[in-house]
Formats: structure tokens, C-alpha cells, sequence
């Protein structure tokens, strides 16, 4: 290396680095305030008679794309509570044992034993509300935490009706009855308590944020069960996997089902 080429490498090396350009967030969503969905949340917080319990596996906590916190944001304070971990309940866990010990406590999960949500008596003034309680993970996340949770066996399981696709086109789901988190409260509140409109309300802030996310180049994505029966799943998939997403068709999801997300 010549003197002029020192003396250059010198000079760059004094140079202090610039700090990375960090976008401003809202202090709500956390999100970037270009692709702040908080302007589509309801004008006024929704009083529901029933509680949703969330059940959080802690990796949820790090994606950006969650649904939980349109929840939290939506809904009166007090009527969302989330509750991280990988079981279910643990010391650190405020009253949740008391919660799930509770006869009027309903667990959103297709287990063998879950029954069609339309059998469950409906919410009105006479009767006492639910804990309406939600595992959020991905399935095979859901999955361990139910196992792992011998307490939640114990409490009546529910499951949706098989209806529809989701509108969380930006994630790549198992099935198109496969649900995120925020469609499967909006639907199991709207029908427990026979208000359809919940939906509509609820899911507002999800439509917007697939909107940012293909206006910034997302694709909106098919499910894995159709790209295999269309041959276009570009991915090795095993027998036992290919029979598990075969077995999804008739049983509904209640959780946030994550692919890959759009850089």
C-alpha cells in the first residue's frame, strides 16, 4: 500500500460512524408511522361481557406482523390479558390458575374433545360472561403449550366452524381454515355473544396492515394444503407433514399460523 493510500485510509478511519436512521414509531402499534394501522382500530375501545385470555408463546413477542396487540388496542382496557410462556400457568402468572380452574372458562382449541362453538349457550344479561381463552403460537407451537398445560384438559374446548379463508393473506397458513389470532377472538366473540358485527370492527387494523405490506411489495400467499394439490409448494415435505395439514381440513384453527414473512 502506497503513502497516499495510508494517508486516505487515516483520514476514513477518523471518521465517526453515523448512528442507523431509525424510523419513528407509534407508540401504540410500535409500528413504522407510515404503516401505523392504529388509525383503523374502533373510535371508541369495545366493551365485550366476556374476557379473552391470551395464552402467548414468548417467540410471538419478536415478530412484527403480530395480531394480539389489535386486540389489546381494541378492546376495553381489561377485556384482553396476555399471558407469555411455554406452559401454562406458572408462578409468575397473576390469577390465571384461578381463571382456568373457573367453570365458565372456554378454551379455543380442536382438540378431540372440543365441541362446535354454536352448542355453547350463548352470552345474554342472565347468564354469567366467559373466559374465552387462546393459545397463540404457531400450530406446532399450540401444540406443545396445549400439551404442556395439563390444566387447560381440564376446561370445556371449543372449536369454530370451518368456513371461509383468512384474511391474513401475507402469511403463509396450513389450510385456508386456518385463522390468525385476532380473526379467531373476532369470530368466537361475534357468535358467543351474538354480535356479527365484532368482525368487522376487530378486523379492520389486520385488512390495513396487509394493505402496507403489499403496497410495500408483499405477495399475499395461498396455503401450503393448496400449493401442494397445485404442485407449486416448492419445499421437501414429508409424509407425516403432508398427512397433518391433510388432517386440518376439518378442524378449524385458533391460532396465528406464521410463515414466512414479507422482507
Amino acid at each position: 500500500m502506497t503513502d497516499s493510500e495510508d494517508a486516505v485510509w487515516d483520514e476514513l478511519s477518523g471518521i465517526p460512524p453515523d448512528p442507523p436512521v431509525m424510523r419513528d414509531k407509534c407508540g401504540a402499534c410500535k409500528r413504522p408511522h407510515s404503516v401505523c394501522w392504529c388509525p383503523f382500530l374502533p373510535q371508541t375501545t369495545i366493551q365485550t361481557r366476556s374476557r379473552v385470555v391470551i395464552l402467548q408463546h414468548p417467540a410471538e413477542e419478536k415478530r412484527c406482523l403480530r395480531t394480539v396487540p389489535m386486540l389489546e388496542l381494541a378492546l376495553s382496557p381489561g377485556q384482553c390479558n396476555v399471558y407469555k410462556g411455554k406452559k401454562f400457568p406458572l408462578s409468575k402468572h397473576n390469577g390465571l390458575e384461578e381463571l382456568l380452574r373457573a367453570s365458565n372458562t372456554l378454551v379455543l382449541y380442536p382438540s378431540k374433545d372440543s365441541v362446535p362453538i354454536e352448542d355453547i349457550p350463548k352470552v345474554d344479561d342472565n347468564s354469567e360472561p366467559y373466559n374465552l381463552v387462546v393459545i397463540d403460537g404457531t400450530w406446532a407451537q399450540a401444540k406443545s403449550m396445549y400439551h404442556n398445560s395439563p390444566l387447560l384438559h381440564n376446561c370445556i374446548q371449543i372449536k369454530l366452524p370451518m368456513k371461509g379463508e383468512s384474511e391474513y393473506i401475507i402469511r403463509t397458513q396450513p389450510n385456508e381454515g386456518c385463522l390468525s389470532t385476532v380473526e379467531a377472538v373476532a369470530e368466537a366473540l361475534g357468535i358467543l355473544e351474538g354480535r356479527h358485527r365484532l368482525r368487522h370492527e376487530l378486523l379492520q387494523p389486520l385488512q390495513a396492515l396487509c394493505r402496507f405490506q403489499i403496497w410495500h411489495g408483499a405477495v399475499p400467499h395461498q396455503s401450503k394444503k393448496t400449493l401442494l394439490d397445485i404442485g407449486e409448494y416448492k419445499k421437501p415435505i414429508g409424509k407425516r407433514t403432508r398427512k397433518k395439514l391433510y388432517s386440518l381440513v376439518d378442524i378449524p384453527s385458533v391460532t396465528d399460523c406464521k410463515g414466512k414473512e414479507p422482507s
